[in-house]
């Protein structure tokens, strides 16, 4: 099977780029090319190249909110290039410009995780070369057709090319959907022939067994396309090789290396230059390793977005399945928000458009029905539905040839990304200028003959020292001078966001929220409001009718059959049957009845099911002629059905007081048409109301008959008819019962605890959203179930601009609301500064999900559509995932900030201890080598453990995370001087008084110096250890708390401990150091261990709540006009 797929790739890839060679090549060559792109669509390459949609493409239209978000832009400094708050919507330039500012050593690696502004130029490039080349192919195929149609001739038809037990060809199938050859699909006997041709039926599908799937596939393939190969390890150490400092260190030590060598001999002469070697390779392959991880992570969680699962019907079942599953014969539903998933031909279809820009580039819909039925994969269905039979998949689609030609690139910066980018640039340049002032003090000491070796000797003798000797001085300073530049640049800061990140998206999947977008995961823990669904977010989705209006009196029980005239019964389960997209299926043995579709669909047909229904011999009695799909503007769907007498009957289902007041009669007990007087009217209504107060969804179903030649017959005209939505014969209201889900409630208490205020945004009536609210803790009483808080969708859209900015803060409520009213309330409160995350599963959330900071799509309910527009896909549907993901989003923030702290203090510490070690006695403490291990620990090391962090409770203590609140806070600078402040005092004083405080005055000044380093750096190394711990819990006492339950953590603790002595004890020679005695061991465990209590005394005392940035920008602000005045400036 294999080596057939492999044949096909080969076949398939090489004549389409060739094609697409020659059409760029013909394109400068021959000016009648031209001719051919003048028949394509004015807007094409604009369209293509932006991959447009025209669910977004119009700034009127409707549905995309009138373009962009309202009005409201983030603010940005112009100023500084690292203050991006969102990059969602971020310009090209501005992605640049931080580029640009950022100070890198290791570009390859910094900018992997960014988005490769050159790649997306080239993809753009790719589609629509590929888009111009499915485009003119067409246009070809056209004029030959319209050529032999002027000629008399008749094209025919391609040639039968059996292919194992099937009549036709992958190649005559994918020939002929490429080219929308309707002649080819006459030819074959339309959708009934092509479908015998397939051994399929166009109403049950293939047989569900796996021998037949396995067979289609070897035949026709499978619906995968090739992808590229992820980076091998190799990538990675090779992207590890290319840090600046770490070159600069290589080469230095190879020289150093040479000279040792040349000098001392091969035996002793190699350590210096070995060592630092071998520290190189280390962090190089620590590095590798860590990196490579990561991106296996986003691998899988990019395969995972991809693995769509929809309906197909095998065996006259629907059953779901992964869109990579689906195999040529299929037949597949399609109902408005789907993707296409492969390249068919339409089966049925009731008022069917389709949105073909992703493979077009044209921004119109376009209908398709029997004169127009070629599907292309994937497109969206835009409006209505159908059904579909799949003719190519995979490599023989144009979607196959798209996503094969295009690198799958995960590259997206998030705004703490960039902003940390921006920290590391600042402690970067800080670093730099310490490293060259060490570097020309050492220099300047060495060469004026200030500099003493280990035997006190003067190491520099103008004109006594050889050349050899003072080249290999000069390459030790340099080298150390190079290494403080390697821990003074934070490198691994920016690139723990994308560790972290990759961590939590991971745990994030465990907890039912697959993000689409990583800087969604971090911007949720600033979310200020949560505007949610009801049904399936905040209900359990699971619908059941349990309380009937029928013949204007109250059915008990619901399904009580008996009580109703058989007319009545008959036009209900007609109207049932008929208006519907979901089905029912009943095994020839008569077993379990399984019902499908949306829950609404599922209750109304499982209560037909009660009353008598037999799904499949409803629908074969009658046809319908046309469908209007339910709309969320309109609130109803209905179709028109053809009954053997001639008559037509439009049935319509929608929301019961909308529809009953289109309702002008019903039918009594006696089967009469009686009208609906006032007091029946009110009955009906006050029947509404006291189900609505119960929390059930009231549903009204409603039928009208017509004449047949009223209703016009031809394709075009019943195109455009109208349905008849106006003196309609009430059938029944019915109420349905979804349960509020176990949990929402806790859910919701700890959002509104954590500073998330969370409104609930849905269609339903007012009164059942009240009652909803009421049950969810949304609302806290009957008291606050008024306006402004509970409003109703019509209401707020009427409301002028800076009205509806006045009360939109204050609304919990909003029912019967349309999508553009959520869309309306997603603007007015980010105009009012929120962080908005918004809940939705339907095409038409698509603009108000684009629109929200955080668009949450739901996994189970939400079309395609949704999910593309949104940020994060809620797994579950469960607004309780939606809580863990603010959890997460926060833990996000937290992490990295327990990471800085952590790396600022070694920081700080490190440069301080080696720039008044290097002004004072011109030696330093900590040599190269040792500085590459404190980096290890530091950077790669200390992020895995820092930034893997699980989320706490503690964390919904807080409030929201600002976007613009400085990442280093003001008990995180507290924290990290005291543990610096300490760190430079104790090792400071062993660097000057240690020989004498450890007695070492009578061993050999080179012993004793060493013994003396080694003990600092020891010291030093074990200060880390131990205020990593501390740096776990920056605003807690007990650091300890959940320190067992993170074994990433506690390993690696563990593991540097243990390379920590192996390192004292074993490798003296690579690192410059001795064996230390238990005294000696105990003495820098204690330095270590005092961090402890220092921590807890140093969290007593208080901190401003005004950022100290604060203070200085005023200092820095008050100084300048005094300047100015003392210049006469």
């Amino acid at each position: 099977m294999r080596l057939i797929n492999k044949k096909k790739e080969t076949s398939w890839k090489v004549p389409c780029f060739a094609s697409i060679q020659f059409l760029t090549r013909n394109k400068k060559r021959n000016p009648k090319s031209v001719a051919v792109e003048s028949f394509l669509p004015p807007s094409f390459s604009t369209a293509m190249s932006s991959g447009g949609s025209p669910y977004r493409k119009h700034k009127n239209d409707v549905e995309s909110g009138g373009g962009g978000s309202g009005g409201f832009e983030d603010y940005e400094s112009p100023s500084d290039p690292f203050d991006i708050v969102s990059t969602k919507s971020a310009s090209v330039d501005r992605l640049k410009r931080w580029r640009q500012a950022a100070l890198v050593l290791n570009a390859s690696r910094r900018f992997r995780y960014t988005l490769d502004l050159k790649k997306e130029e080239e993809k753009k490039q790719i589609i629509a070369k590929i888009r111009t080349h499915a485009q003119v192919i067409r246009a070809a195929y056209l004029f030959q057709a319209a050529g032999a149609q002027s000629n008399g001739v008749q094209r025919a038809p391609p040639s039968p090319i059996p292919t194992g037990d099937y009549s036709i060809s992958p190649d005559q199938l994918a020939s002929m959907t490429r080219d929308h050859d309707f002649s080819a699909l006459q030819n074959y006997g339309g959708v009934k022939g092509l479908s015998e041709k397939l051994k399929t039926n166009p109403d049950k599908g293939i047989h569900d067994d796996e021998f037949n799937i396995l067979e289609r596939k070897n035949v026709f393939g499978s619906n995968t396309y090739p992808r590229k190969k992820g980076r091998s390890f190799w990538r990675f150490v090779l992207d590890a090789c290319r840090d600046t400092t770490l070159i600069i260190l290589m080469v230095a030590a190879a020289a150093s290396l040479a000279l040792g060598i040349k000098t001392e001999g091969i035996e002793e002469g190699w350590y210096d230059g070995g060592s630092i070697f071998l520290a190189v390779i280390i962090v190089i392959v620590v590095t590798a390793v860590s990196d490579y991880k990561q991106s296996l992570q986003f691998q899988n969680l990019n395969e995972e977005k991809q693995n769509i699962h929809l309906e197909v019907v095998r065996g006259g079942r629907r059953i779901e399945v992964s869109i990579f599953d689906i195999v040529v014969g299929d037949v597949i539903p399609l109902k408005i928000g789907d993707q296409v998933p492969a390249d068919g031909i339409l089966v049925s279809g009731h008022s069917l458009a389709v949105d073909e820009s992703s493979m077009t580039g044209e921004s119109k819909i376009v209908h398709k029905d029997h004169k127009a039925p070629f599907l292309m994969s994937g497109c969206k269905i835009a409006d209505g539905y159908g059904t579909m039979l799949v003719t190519s998949v995979g490599i023989n689609t144009e979607w196959g040839l798209l996503m094969a030609s295009i690198s799958e690139d995960n590259g997206e910066e998030t705004p703490l990304q960039v902003r940390l980018n921006g920290v590391a640039t600042f402690i970067g340049i800080v670093g730099l200028v310490v490293a060259i002032a060490v570097l020309i003090i050492l220099l300047a000491r060495y060469f004026s003959g200030h500099s003493k070796d280990d035997e006190d000797k003067v190491e520099f003798i103008a004109g006594t020292t050889s050349v050899g000797d003072a080249v290999d001085g000069a390459i030790k300073i340099f080298t150390i001078a190079v290494t403080i530049v390697v821990v003074a640049v934070p490198e691994g800061l920016p690139l723990a966001v994308t560790l972290t990140l990759a961590y939590s998206m991971r745990k994030m999947m465990a907890d039912k929220a697959l993000v689409r977008r990583l800087s969604a995961c971090e911007t949720m823990g600033s979310a200020t409001t949560i505007c949610s669904d009801k049904t399936g977010t905040l209900t359990l989705n699971l619908m059941t009718v349990v309380e009937a209006y029928i013949c204007g009196k109250k059915i008990d029980p619901q399904n009580n059959k008996s009580e109703l005239p058989s007319r009545v019964v008959s036009l209900l389960i007609e109207g049932i049957a008929q208006n519907t997209t979901g089905s029912v299926f009943s095994s020839e043995g008569g077993g379990n009845i399984e019902v499908s579709g949306s829950p609404t669909e599922k209750a109304i047909l499982q209560w037909g099911v009660n009353l008598g229904m037999n799904f499949d011999v409803v629908r074969a009695e009658s046809s319908i002629v046309h469908a209007f799909p339910f709309n969320s503007e309109k609130k109803r769907g209905g179709v028109a059905v053809k009954v053997p007498d001639s008559e037509v009957h439009i049935h319509w289902k929608g929301a019961a007081e909308i529809l009953l007041d289109a309702c002008t009669s019903y039918i009594d007990d006696n089967e009469s048409l009686v009208p609906l007087d006032g007091d029946k009217v009110q009955y009906y209504k006050k029947a509404i109301e006291s189900m609505a107060a119960g929390s059930l969804r009231c549903v009204a179903i409603a039928y009208r008959a017509c004449k047949g030649e009223t209703v016009p017959t031809d394709e075009e005209e019943l195109g455009i008819w109208q349905m008849p939505e106006d003196d309609l014969v009430l059938l029944a209201i019915v109420g349905l019962k979804d349960p509020c889900r176990p949990n929402v409630r806790d859910a919701v208490q700890l959002c509104i605890k954590a500073g998330v205020k969370v409104r609930m945004v849905t269609g339903d009536n007012l009164q059942t959203a009240r009652a909803i609210a009421l049950e969810c803790g949304i609302l806290e009483s009957n008291a606050d179930a008024k306006e402004p808080n509970l409003i109703e969708g019509k209401t707020f859209r009427a409301f002028s601009e800076e009205q509806r900015l006045e009360v939109a803060e204050k609304i919990s409520v909003m029912g019967r609301s349309s999508p553009n009213d959520k869309l309306l309330l997603v603007q007015a409160l980010r105009k009012k500064g929120h962080v908005v995350a918004v809940t939705g599963d339907g095409t038409n959330d698509a603009p108000a999900l684009h629109e929200a900071d955080i668009g949450l799509a739901m996994g189970i309910q939400g079309t395609e559509v949704a999910k593309e527009s949104s940020d994060i896909i809620i797994l579950d549907d469960n607004f309780a995932s939606v809580v863990k993901v603010v959890r997460w989003g926060r833990s996000v923030y937290a992490n990295i900030q327990k990471f800085i702290q952590f790396q600022l203090t070694v920081n700080v510490a490190a440069l301080v201890i080696n720039v008044v070690a290097a002004i004072s006695s011109g030696d330093v403490p900590l040599n190269a080598v040792q500085l590459l291990w404190v980096n290890l620990i530091m950077d790669t090391l200390g992020a895995l453990a820092l930034a893997t962090e699980p989320p706490t409770d503690h964390l919904m203590d807080r409030t929201p995370v600002g976007r613009r609140e400085p990442l280093i806070t003001n008990i995180m600078w507290r924290n990290l001087l005291i543990q610096a402040l300490y760190q430079v005092m104790v090792l400071n004083v062993l660097n000057f008084e240690g020989i004498k405080i450890l007695n070492l005055e009578h061993e050999r000044n080179e012993h004793a110096k060493k013994t003396k380093n080694t003990l600092i750096f020891n010291a030093f190394v074990f200060s880390q250890i131990f205020n990593e711990f501390n740096a776990r819990k920056p605003d807690e006492m007990n650091v300890f708390k959940g320190v067992t339950k993170n074994r990433l953590f506690m390993g690696i603790i563990g593991f540097t401990i243990l390379l920590q002595v192996i390192i004292i004890m074993f490798l003296g020679k690579f690192t410059t150091t001795v064996r230390l005695s238990w005294q000696l061991w105990l003495v820098s465990i204690g330095i270590g261990i005092i961090s402890w209590p220092l921590a807890v005394v140093g969290k007593l005392i208080p901190v401003s709540k005004r950022p100290f940035s604060e203070y200085f920008s005023s200092i820095i602000s008050s100084c300048i006009p005094s300047h100015r005045r003392n210049t006469g400036g």
